[in-house]
């Protein structure tokens, strides 16, 4: 066993930081493969809170090396200040960092026209960082990559070719025409610093598999976010799900062991788009402001609800989970029951299955589970957890029919039952 993706199993924010800052622990290198700056990592080691937007989690393990696939979108500013960040706290990272030189970058003018874009009754609420934009351009072939701007003469050709394309979707949108000039001066100071970061990353992959080296790759956003298995067109611009390591990194799915799924106790989105279990009004306040539910990256509040089984079962049927970790059990203590949507009313007709197109109709069908008062970030096993607590987690792996390998208690690395080795559960 050498290679297991780590995703989100819902809409994102699951905790995926945490679970692959402890996955990492015991991996040789982590690797990144999709998403920008749009991602927000939180991870909470010895008091300390420490947000990671572009470099994995894993960065924390001074023995961790660290990759940027090509299927990342990167705003050379905010890597550069995330790597500036993390060394200001006493740690390494650029001699152990790689980053892809076929990942595009994201330039100012990318993410001025998503915010001027991102407004009106067909806003998707994203976080305006220039990650649709710079995948679009990506897709349309006029996209910027790292290695691009190396060569200051092929930077010039690549940004005036770039810019010659948004001039009209500029004005379309009524952001600022872009300027050649000012785009180069972006990336000027920043290119010294990046370049001897830059290299190949499906080559670097592929010798630690070969060398049989445990290799994490960490996803972003989550399932339901996928641009193709998501709920579009309230999804991000690029594939969430497990598949996406291999087109984002430049490996073959013959090398992946096993896909580690993430999921919270409950349910959270950010952003617009259906939620069927979402919960309005004093409710929703209240397990969101239990569970600090709020974007790492934009500060946005985020919309709160119960879990949704058919949604969880969809993200293991598309991304062949082997294992769950569950995260913030210990936000749902204190209820007296809890609900659990276990099927959908769509039209009048009950179904198991999440819904093709129709999930904005879809109505959920809840059972009730026995909550529980005691606080829960003290447990270690499974036996330290109330009875209500354990069979809340044995429905949700019956239900799921996935093996649940960790439970979150609480924010720190430490307050985490662990019930086995992430590398050892393959299907």
């Amino acid at each position: 066993m050498t290679a297991i993706v780590v995703i989100g199993a819902q809409w994102g924010d699951e905790g995926k930081g945490k679970i692959v800052d402890l996955v990492a622990e015991r991996a040789d290198l982590v690797v990144r493969y999709g998403g920008g700056a749009n991602a927000g990592h939180t991870l909470k080691v010895n008091g300390q809170k420490v947000v990671t937007h572009l470099l994995p989690s894993g960065v924390l393990h001074p023995a961790t090396r660290c990759v940027l696939g090509a299927g990342m979108v990167i705003d050379p500013k905010v890597l550069i200040e995330e790597i500036a960040d993390l060394e200001g706290r006493g740690l390494s990272v650029r001699p152990r960092l790689l980053v892809s030189g076929r990942a595009h970058a994201t330039l100012p003018f990318q993410a001025a026209i998503d915010r001027a874009a991102n407004a009106g009754p067909r806003a998707i609420g994203t976080t305006g960082r220039g990650i649709g934009p710079t995948y679009s351009d990506k897709s349309a072939r006029v996209g910027v990559r790292l290695c691009d701007l190396v060569s200051p003469s092929r930077a010039r050709a690549a940004i005036e070719a770039l810019i010659d394309a948004y001039k009209p979707r500029a004005r379309a949108a009524g952001a600022p025409e872009p300027s050649v000039e000012e785009a180069l001066a972006f990336i000027e100071p920043l290119v010294a610093q990046i370049a001897p970061l830059l290299g190949d990353a499906s080559l670097t992959v592929d010798r630690a598999l070969k060398a049989k080296l445990r290799v994490v790759f960490e996803g972003a956003q989550g399932t339901l976010l996928d641009l193709d298995h998501g709920t579009y067109p309230f999804v991000t611009s690029s594939n969430t799900v497990a598949g996406g390591a291999c087109t984002g990194t430049g490996i073959g799915p013959t090398r992946i062991d096993a896909v580690f799924g993430i999921t919270k106790a409950y349910c959270t989105r950010v952003g617009h788009g259906p939620f069927p279990t979402e919960l309005v009004g004093a409710a929703g306040d209240s397990l969101r402001e239990a569970g600090e539910e709020y974007g790492a990256t934009t500060g946005r509040p985020r919309r709160c609800g119960w879990i949704d089984l058919p949604a969880l079962r969809y993200a293991a049927r598309v991304n062949g989970l082997t294992a769950l970790a569950v995260t913030k059990l210990d936000i749902l203590s204190g209820y007296e029951e809890i609900p659990v949507c276990t099927k959908y009313r769509v039209d009048g007709v009950e179904t198991e299955e999440l819904p093709v197109d129709d999930l904005d109709r879809a109505e959920p069908v809840y059972e009730k589970f026995a909550g529980w008062k005691e606080p829960l970030s003290a447990a270690r096993t499974l036996l330290d957890l109330p009875a209500a607590a354990r069979e809340y987690i044995s429905m949700i792996e019956q239900r799921v029919e996935v093996p649940i390998a960790m439970v979150s208690v609480g924010a720190e690395r430490t307050e985490t039952i662990v019930l086995g080795d992430a590398f050892s559960y393959v299907r």
